[in-house]
């Protein structure tokens, strides 16, 4: 049996930044990630991706990642997060959502690359792409 499921969106999947192979693990017990101990926990140091991975955690057992590449043309600067609920580009002067990585400024048409998070042991997380 094979099921599609479809949605339409304002926001257009990103061509922009490259395809680049994600699939780094995260050790909850070591010093350098004991503010993702509790919800609104995060870091932004984790190596991958395009740019570098900020890892945000929502609630007990669901956290978010995403690249910190800004998914606009012609920007190298990191996005910048500072536990507020957005990821900003100062390049553009342009905010995405932490929770979907959804654009919160008009006339940006692409999300912030997200990426998969699963837990794989007590206290180890895996980021993969989707």
């Amino acid at each position: 049996m094979l099921l599609s499921f479809g949605c339409s969106s304002d926001v257009e999947p990103n061509q922009l930044l490259p395809n680049i192979q994600v699939d780094q693990t995260v050790d909850l017990s070591l010093p350098q990630y004991v503010n993702l101990l509790v919800p609104g926990g995060w870091v932004d140091t984790i190596p991958g991706g395009v740019n570098g991975i900020v890892l945000y955690r929502i609630k007990t057992n669901e956290y978010k990642a995403f690249d910190r590449a800004c998914p606009q043309n012609n920007c190298a600067t990191k996005m910048t997060f500072d536990g507020s609920i957005k990821l900003k580009c100062s390049c553009h002067n342009s905010e995405f959502s932490i929770l979907d990585g959804s654009p919160q400024t008009n006339g940006i048409i692409y999300n912030a690359r997200e990426y998969r998070v699963s837990q794989i042991g007590g206290s180890i997380l895996r980021i993969t792409n989707f």
